[in-house]
């Protein structure tokens, strides 16, 4: 089994039967019990909409766990949902983790991991996992570039022979772009919009590159901030335009920045090269355009870039010296790091 237990979505494959699980990595919480009420999908739909005593979260936080209790309870909820309708499926399992996790992060993953009763747990970088999946050849000696923009962070990473050379984790991804949507109606427009609709303005009517028709408009809904009752606003593209390109801006900064740290050889070759981008980032409208426009480079976009990371981890299963290679399981480190109960 590979696991992506990513910020806003948990994607999990099956060796032999591909992705079978793709869902919100969000709980849905009674506040009066404490008991979880709902996962995934589920819990989803009660976003903005949750009944008097209950309140959805998401427990984790920039790719790390930021509620370890209730992590445990999401992944063993996922991974029983996974297994269903498969046959004799090993309890082995490898998960990505981003590139800058510390030893009490990682070990609190792997605990969560044991308590969805996974027997042996694996764990690869998110850069190495997104460049397999998008292609990349563990025997190919040159170096490629990898842009893994995810929800909660954005890793960059330099891959050659199967291994990273070079890598930077951003704590920040896509997400900022929903909520500097959300901020920017509220403070110029006096309308308080939800998830939902910062999602449908991102990925429906945002583009990182200067709209034809700026007076292109999308009416949107919430609470208007004066009078506290429903409100709507029309929003045009040239107004949504300048707040996705600034967090587009520091991403693109990062990987320019990055990219000048590289070893001449290195450099080399991914001049050639130029940078894939995987996550589900990169299916913003017109980010590779950008990014190129940006670091003067070849800029592609790996197939289904939602799951670079999660068919990278699943074809480690076809290689198991490649696994213990490039897996990240420093177990005599990891078990003297201590999990606060809530993290």
């Amino acid at each position: 089994m590979a696991i992506d237990l990513g910020t806003a979505s948990t994607i999990i494959a099956v060796k032999g039967r591909g992705v079978v699980l793709d869902e919100p990595s969000l709980v849905a919480i009674n506040e009066l019990t404490e008991e979880i009420v709902a996962f995934g999908y589920e819990a989803a739909e009660m976003t903005g909409r949750e009944g008097r005593d209950v309140v959805v979260r998401a427990p984790l936080s920039a790719g790390v766990v930021g509620d370890f209790e209730r992590t445990k309870r999401m992944l063993a909820h996922f991974v029983k949902k996974a297994k269903t309708g498969g046959s004799n499926i090993s309890l082995q399992a490898v998960m990505s983790i981003v590139s800058d996790v510390t030893h009490v992060e990682q070990r609190a993953l792997i605990n969560a991991a044991d308590s969805a009763g996974i027997g042996k747990v694996f764990m690869m970088e998110e850069g190495l996992a997104a460049a397999f999946g998008a292609g990349v050849l563990a025997t190919d000696k040159r170096a490629t570039a990898i842009v893994d923009i995810g929800a909660g962070t954005t890793n960059i990473a330099i891959v050659a022979k199967g291994s990273i050379v070079h890598s930077t984790s951003d704590r920040h991804g896509s997400n900022a772009i929903n909520e500097s949507l959300a901020t920017h109606v509220r403070r110029h427009r006096g309308l308080q919009v939800g998830e939902e609709t910062t999602e449908l303005l991102k990925t429906k009517f945002a583009s990182t590159f200067l709209p034809e028709d700026i007076s292109k408009s999308m009416e949107i809904r919430g609470r208007d901030v004066q009078t506290g009752g429903p409100g709507a606003v029309e929003i045009t593209a040239g107004e949504v335009y300048p707040i996705v390109e600034s967090i587009v801006r520091k991403i693109a900064l990062r990987v320019k920045d990055t990219l000048t740290e590289l070893r001449p050889e290195v450099a080399a070759d991914i001049y050639d090269r130029g940078v894939i981008l995987t996550g589900g980032g990169a299916l913003l409208e017109g980010i590779d355009q950008y990014m190129r426009g940006f670091i003067n480079l070849p800029v592609t976009i790996a197939e289904e870039p939602r799951y670079a990371t999660v068919n990278g981890l699943l074809k480690m299963f076809e290689d198991e010296k490649l696994l213990e290679r490039v897996t990240r399981n420093e177990l005599g480190i990891l078990q003297n790091a201590e999990i606060p109960f809530e993290m």
